[in-house]
């Protein structure tokens, strides 16, 4: 009777950690995060949607290319200037490593993507700006890639595009950096004495030279739900004005309502939304060539 309490008592089962090795066996990235209502939601469900969260509509960062993919016919976008590569004119130190670094991470040359397309059957030349490289911030390649899409556009009879996802002018670059600012904006008033059209789309986050320049001048000017558009940061604008700033301050829906912006539109609406606008500014033989 004794013997039996013995002989007859279960073992616990043992508590098992799981192993480094098992613990890879879940491929990084396959599920994200959304970072405003918390959902966990499968990546590639994710792009299903053009990485829109289907919960709360929370909009996610896109890579140029991706955008590409939402928003031209099928085949149609051809990149140019890829050519162009980055210098170190004030000798930064470790920025040429970090610039090769994006450039593996991105497949980009620079933050900036341009190149021309169909939109809904209308041509256009597009400058797509990729907040991955370099958190978007503009260079001389940046400033010099977006002129030269214009003036192509200029000399094509071509709309306009422009996707800001910047965080302004890159620092490492120095005042080489904020020229960037007229050169590009130059080019588009000489795109409008051809009384020729160009959207600005602004993305999370539109800001610094990039809001004060190119990005705030287009002839509709349009952005994604919640985006962050602003020049200063919204700390440094309270402790200058020593206000308190409302909550929604500096979000595209703020500046719509105080006249920034012609709309905000959501990204599952935004390849209809423009190829609408084009049709409806640009002369039919020029918009179906």
């Amino acid at each position: 009777m004794i013997r039996d309490l013995f002989t007859k008592h279960k073992k616990k089962q043992a508590i098992t950690i799981p192993s480094a090795e098992a613990k890879n066996d879940v491929p990084e990235g396959i599920m994200t995060k959304c970072p405003e209502c918390k959902e966990i939601i499968l990546t590639k469900d994710l792009l299903k949607t053009a990485k829109v969260c289907q919960k709360c509509g929370h909009h996610f960062k896109m890579t140029a290319w991706e955008r590409v993919e939402c928003l031209f016919d099928e085949d149609t976008f051809e990149s140019m200037d890829n050519h162009l590569k980055t210098e170190n004119p004030l000798n930064f130190p470790s920025y040429m490593e970090k610039v090769a670094s994006d450039k593996e991470q991105t497949g980009l040359n620079e933050a900036v993507l341009t190149g021309t397309g169909k939109i809904g059957g209308s041509k256009v030349a597009v400058a797509i700006m990729d907040s991955h490289f370099r958190m978007g911030s503009m260079g001389s390649v940046v400033g010099e890639k977006i002129t030269r899409a214009v003036e192509h556009a200029t000399e094509s009879g071509l709309p306009v595009i422009i996707f800001s996802a910047s965080g302004g002018a890159r620092m490492q670059e120095g005042i080489l950096s904020l020229m960037q600012m007229a050169k590009t904006s130059v080019a588009l008033k000489r795109h409008s004495e051809k009384g020729l059209l160009y959207i600005s789309v602004m993305t999370y986050p539109t800001t610094g030279g990039v809001s004060a320049s190119f990005a705030s001048v287009g002839d509709i000017n349009i952005a994604e739900p919640k985006a962050l558009i602003g020049f200063a940061g919204r700390r440094v604008i309270e402790q200058t004005v020593r206000e308190k700033l409302p909550n929604d301050f500096q979000t595209a829906e703020f500046q719509l309502n105080h006249g920034q912006l012609d709309a905000v539109v959501h990204r599952e609406d935004m390849k209809e939304t423009l190829s609408k606008i084009i049709r409806l500014h640009v002369r039919e033989e020029n918009a179906h060539e």
